[in-house]
């Protein structure tokens, strides 16, 4: 069991707890757009490897270096940052998913050292069952989004995300940040789906013809996978695994 479980808003929340020295694992959360297409793409058995976003010649390019394919915005050509659009993908396919928000705060554990895994409400019970095998502090990082001048801009999709995760570990071990998050989402539980498709986020994805993506994002514990970037025995390793196993 790990010796706490906090609870930190992106890149700098894991700068901050990283720096500390006890931090055991890096849980990131990016509902309804990175964790949840990053579940469904290892559910079909795709391979996906996370890119810094804003630079499609460097992502190309990566890409070609790996016989990967690249996936775009959700309305581009597949494949395409809807969870659809990568489980449609022959297993076996490595692909390179640019995202502004989870991918990056993947990657900041990722070059930071430190074992990273994605959460998701889909995913959420099979994530606790990972945690309780982590020496150390584990960190419920909600990714959150960006407003047009670059600040974070809180998610409450990806705050419900990392509830569910504490809602099934054990209390006691629980930050009250990883606390607030876990009574949010058992507040709003038996009516999930409809505050998700409330949310900001949601709007935006319904508005651009993606209904589908918010109600799926909310099926909770639908899925097995635990995306863990690198392997247990290969650290340096650049695409997502699935550690299913309770073992860092």
């Amino acid at each position: 069991m790990p010796g706490r479980i906090a609870c930190e808003w992106g890149p700098p929340g894991i700068a901050a707890v990283a720096g500390d020295g006890a931090l055991g694992v890096v849980v990131v959360f990016d509902v309804l757009i990175f964790s949840t297409a990053v579940v469904a793409a290892l559910d079909a058995g795709v391979w996906v490897h996370p890119h810094a976003w804003g630079d499609g010649a460097a992502a190309a390019a990566y890409a070609a270096t790996r016989g990967a394919m690249v996936a775009g915005r959700r309305g581009e050509a597949e494949p395409n940052l809807s969870p659809g659009s990568l489980a449609r993908l022959r297993a076996g396919t490595h692909v390179v998913v640019p995202s502004p928000n989870g991918a990056a705060c993947a990657l900041a554990a990722h070059s930071a050292g430190v074992p990273v895994v994605l959460g998701a409400l889909v995913n959420a019970e099979a994530v606790a069952d990972f945690l309780r095998a982590v020496d150390g502090v584990a960190l419920l990082v909600p990714a959150g989004e960006r407003w047009p001048d670059g600040s974070l801009r809180p998610a409450l999709e990806d705050w419900l995300g990392a509830g569910a995760v504490a809602a099934a570990l054990p209390w006691a071990i629980l930050s009250e940040e990883a606390r607030a998050a876990r009574l949010a989402y058992e507040g709003c539980r038996t009516r999930l789906v409809d505050v998700l498709a409330a949310t900001r986020s949601a709007q935006e994805l319904i508005a651009r013809g993606y209904p589908g993506d918010v109600e799926g994002a909310g099926e909770v514990d639908r899925s097995a996978a635990v995306p863990r970037l690198g392997s247990a025995s290969d650290s340096s390793a650049e695409w997502f695994v699935n550690a299913s196993h309770p073992a860092v």
